[in-house]
């Protein structure tokens, strides 16, 4: 069995304020959540006080991993200090005692292959003695605040924002716990894979039943999974190969009537679409690729064929070679959201302004630079030819001067003091 971690723990861009509307989640899940926190913490102030700190827009982007949650807090004027969660993870008898559970509830299982997480898996979870909820005590919180409540209401403000993302994505819970929901299918179709080995398949006489009723030739096994009786068959030889065909007559025309040209474009590009879906699937981008217009794929086509020729073409046949050559820079930067960054003016919420400021100050204590001028999501140092703008994915964009026009100049950053220190060194 895998340990269940993921390579990377998954990044949340932070919730912006909110002036009204109810604070608990929307879903089961995230109502359940917000419960067993309130269960297993002390009643006090700090609860009441947390509700108001999660919906202020203080907290930063949040960071999810296998047993803890964290963020940074940004006060008025102070520098930002880190607040986190942390929860026990199961060891992993635990969780082979879950999925044999889960794999004795045909409903449970089907739902969890088709990527959602049902209710009822955590009376499976309870059946297994693995709490998936925290239970009293478990919860426990680190605050940079230094507040004299534990837990502190920063505490209680990340709980409530991990809810809100519980509505969205209910197996970051399974992830909390120790498991990404990667490992949790792989786990799972292991389980099933056994099970379809060694017990009868479906439609056959089956008198033995599961520990809740079922019969398991009702549990669903992985699509693809050949029959026991498949590895019991003898071995036939193969029949002999067939004689080759004869070679095709000498001609410059292609045989199928297609160039070979266009086709290794359509290869190229469908191999990029299917990694970016692959990523999302595979849990490490956080959203499907979006749909693009004409102009967006144009430019995603531009900046990632392999083929140097294919830029070319695209820059004559668009009409726009200038705005094509700018664009492709900013999607080599950052993607689709680089090229949002480029072409779209927004203007950000007051809390995100206050955090770039406190950290810009501090960044800029030994450089001596003046301060920029700020236009909506775009910082600008004129006199340095340097620019930073901030994207609706919570992320820096650093742009430079060239003849005249802000041309992207490098990756972007959470952090807007990294992403002008990277302008800086360069």
């Amino acid at each position: 069995m895998s340990d269940g971690h993921e390579d990377l723990a998954q990044g949340f861009a932070a919730f912006p304020a909110r002036q009204s509307g109810p604070v608990r989640g929307r879903s089961w899940w995230a109502r359940t959540w917000m419960a067993a926190v309130e269960d297993g913490w002390p009643a006090g102030a700090s609860l009441k006080k947390g509700r108001a700190v999660a919906r202020s827009g203080r907290l930063g982007p949040l960071t999810v991993g296998p047993g803890h949650i964290a963020a940074q807090v940004y006060e008025d004027a102070d520098e930002p200090y880190t607040v986190a969660l942390a929860l026990p993870e199961p060891d992993d008898e635990r969780w082979d005692a879950l999925w044999e559970r889960v794999a004795d509830r045909p409903a449970e299982t089907a739902a969890l292959l088709a990527g959602e997480v049902p209710p009822d898996l955590l009376e499976a979870a309870e059946d297994a003695r693995l709490g998936l909820l925290p239970g009293y005590g478990e919860l426990d919180a680190d605050c940079g605040c230094d507040a004299p409540d534990h837990p502190c209401a920063h505490a209680v403000a990340l709980a409530w924002q991990f809810s809100w993302l519980l509505d969205e994505d209910p197996r970051l819970l399974l992830l909390v716990r120790g498991r990404g929901g990667a490992t949790a299918l792989e786990e799972l179709r292991s389980v099933l894979f056994l099970r379809a080995l060694t017990e009868d398949g479906p439609g056959e006489d089956v008198t033995e039943q599961g520990d809740n009723g079922t019969e398991p030739g009702d549990v669903p096994v992985p699509e693809g999974t050949p029959p026991a009786e498949a590895y019991a068959r003898p071995r036939v030889p193969l029949p002999a190969l067939p004689p080759l065909p004869e070679p095709p007559e000498e001609s410059d025309a292609p045989v199928t009537g297609i160039e070979a040209d266009p086709l290794e474009r359509l290869v190229a590009d469908a191999a990029a679409r299917a990694a970016a879906l692959l990523a999302y699937v595979l849990g490490t981008a956080a959203e499907p690729p979006p749909p693009l217009d004409l102009w967006q794929d144009t430019v995603r086509i531009a900046a990632t064929h392999p083929d140097p020729r294919v830029p070319a073409r695209l820059r004559d046949a668009c009409g726009r070679p200038d705005a094509l050559d700018r664009a492709v820079e900013a999607w080599r930067w950052g993607g689709a959201e680089g090229l949002k960054v480029l072409e779209e003016t927004w203007q950000p919420d007051a809390p995100a302004v206050a955090r770039a400021r406190t950290s810009l100050s501090t960044g800029w204590e030994d450089e001596n630079l003046p301060a920029p001028v700020v236009s909506g999501n775009h910082w600008t140092l004129a006199a340095r030819g340097l620019q930073l703008r901030y994207g609706r994915d919570a992320r820096w964009y650093p742009y430079r001067a060239r003849s005249g026009t802000w041309w992207p100049a490098g990756p972007p950053a959470h952090d807007p003091a990294l992403a002008l220190a990277e302008l800086l060194g360069d």
